[in-house]
């Protein structure tokens, strides 16, 4: 297997701050309304607790990207050395076919560029030995980059309860599902 690089999701750690979510809007100078990472908070029917879980996504960097396979144009590549998939704007002619087709939701529309773009998994900062802009803000090291030739933690799963699944595709994300908090009983003194 050639190697791919993935974010790892923790919800468990998660707080739901944004922060990834801004360190992305502030690397890239987004449109306002363009935003390639979104926090999303869980519904109850996935998590049905007081408490809160997230799950912090953007483009999944699939293993068989469909917007790949839709670009008329050829926009979109897949690096061979670590599987990102990059969106070439300067390509683009905002047909949305790419849009339409990726069942997560990760190109989005540009209203001014009138093109697409999505999570570009920093390649840039990575080539430079650098982390993505989101996963170095994380406060509680909630999202991270792994690679998924070597990754083996037990307790992951790429099925998270609430994230659709489309194993055809492959998503290069693993996740962390939330736990049911623990009852601490304190004994009266």
């Amino acid at each position: 297997m050639k190697k791919q690089i993935g974010f790892s999701i923790n919800a468990q750690r998660c707080i739901g701050c944004n922060t990834c979510a801004m360190a992305c809007k502030n690397q890239y100078h987004q449109e306002v309304g363009v935003v390639w990472r979104t926090v999303y908070p869980l519904s109850e029917a996935i998590y049905p607790h007081r408490e809160r879980a997230f799950y912090s996504l953007a483009c999944n960097h699939c293993e068989r990207p469909t917007c790949l396979e839709v670009c008329p144009v050829e926009a979109y590549t897949k690096r061979d050395k670590d599987g990102v998939v990059v969106h070439n704007q300067d390509k683009c002619i905002g047909c949305g076919n790419c849009i339409r087709s990726c069942p997560f939701g990760a190109p989005k529309f540009n209203p001014i560029l009138k093109r697409a773009e999505k999570c570009s998994f920093c390649w840039q900062r990575q080539d430079a030995g650098l982390k993505p802009a989101c996963v170095q803000a994380c406060p509680t090291e909630a999202l991270q980059l792994i690679d998924l030739t070597v990754f083996s933690e037990s307790g992951a799963t790429k099925n998270a309860p609430g994230f659709p699944n489309f194993p055809h595709l492959n998503p290069s994300v693993r996740f962390w599902a939330p736990r049911q908090p623990k009852v601490i009983r304190r004994e009266a003194t």
